[in-house]
């Protein structure tokens, strides 16, 4: 067995150490460590401009850390780069394949791009894999968001990688194209490969093996879904009944509330003192509404963990000087 695929079937796919990089007077990403497994879908969420997309460039080799070390698939992220490149797929944010070209003609391109033996018997695969078979002629620039994402990740899968790095893949997607994809990911995971995968959908968080959040540079939280609930220790009560956005202005700043977010009919209210909470809940709402505990959802821990972060973008006050935050 050579080299290369006696590194790719190592325990971990990814394992970075004390990764840091600056963009000017910028800290964007700030002392990431993070681990992913072999065939493991891994999670990356955090709001824009966190780093994320930052932070998985310098994971494959794309971009060089300020400091930090690590590999990826085996291979140094420092000193190894093109070897990583060969063995990684990487899926941007934005369509960046030929729009006058067909999908046939783009697949076949990006084969010749990786100088591969029978080109033509790997490019039949990925359309029938990827269910493009009967598109493969259509040009790309009148493909649907979600026909765009198929043939993204068809060019991605062509060359065979063992891992995929997916920077918000189905931003713009509907319902059904997520759920499509998400669903092959799993079938390529269940093969072997690793998927790392950035994203802001809840639904898609709660589907990762494991999840990372990263908020301004920093890694607040890393484990399965239901660890990086347990991790924040919060109690939350749903509320129901009228008037919920005057009741969700009375509450702020009140004993034991840290957080109050509307649920469709329901407002969600979230603390860390459980009695506390309990106790205002039944002052200020028992008597007018509906209070019951619930479970802490994923997207309440999320939004609790962004509402402590604080933005390593925004401009810092001189001393002396008056200073205000970015827009």
């Amino acid at each position: 067995m050579n080299d290369a695929v006696d590194r790719a079937n190592g325990a971990l796919a990814i394992d970075v150490k004390g990764l840091n990089k600056r963009f000017g007077d910028k800290h964007v990403v700030n002392d990431l460590t993070m681990q992913v497994a072999r065939g493991e879908i891994f999670g990356f969420l955090g709001p824009n401009g966190s780093g994320k997309t930052t932070s998985i460039r310098m994971m494959c080799g794309l971009l060089t850390p300020d400091s930090g070390s690590g590999t990826c698939l085996g291979f140094d992220i420092l000193k190894q780069a093109a070897e990583i490149k060969r063995n990684v797929g990487y899926m941007t944010q934005r369509f960046s394949y030929w729009e006058d070209l067909s999908i046939r003609e783009n697949l076949e391109f990006v084969a010749r791009v990786y100088a591969m033996p029978n080109r033509r018997e790997a490019v039949d695969r990925a359309l029938e894999d990827l269910g493009l078979q009967s598109r493969a002629a259509q040009l790309a620039g009148s493909l649907s968001g979600g026909w765009k994402q198929r043939l993204a990740l068809a060019a991605c899968l062509l060359h065979e990688p063992k891992l995929l790095l997916l920077d918000e893949p189905t931003a713009g997607v509907d319902p059904k194209a997520r759920r499509d994809f998400w669903e092959q990911l799993h079938q390529l995971a269940a093969h072997g490969i690793s998927v790392l995968v950035s994203t802001h959908y809840m639904d898609e968080a709660e589907r990762c093996h494991k999840l990372a959040y990263i908020a301004y540079g920093r890694l607040l939280a890393q484990g399965t879904a239901a660890e990086v609930v347990a991790g924040q220790h919060l109690a939350t009560w749903s509320v129901e009944g009228d008037d919920l956005a005057a009741l969700s202005i009375q509450l702020q700043g009140q004993p034991g509330v840290e957080q109050t977010v509307a649920f469709g009919t329901a407002l969600h209210v979230t603390g860390k003192d459980a009695g506390q909470l309990e106790q205002t809940l039944k002052r200020l709402a028992g008597a007018h509404h509906r209070i019951q505990p619930t479970e802490t959802s994923l997207e309440d821990v999320f939004i609790h963990m962004m509402s402590g972060a604080q933005d390593n973008m925004a401009v810092q006050p001189v001393p002396g000087k008056a200073g205000k935050a970015a827009p």
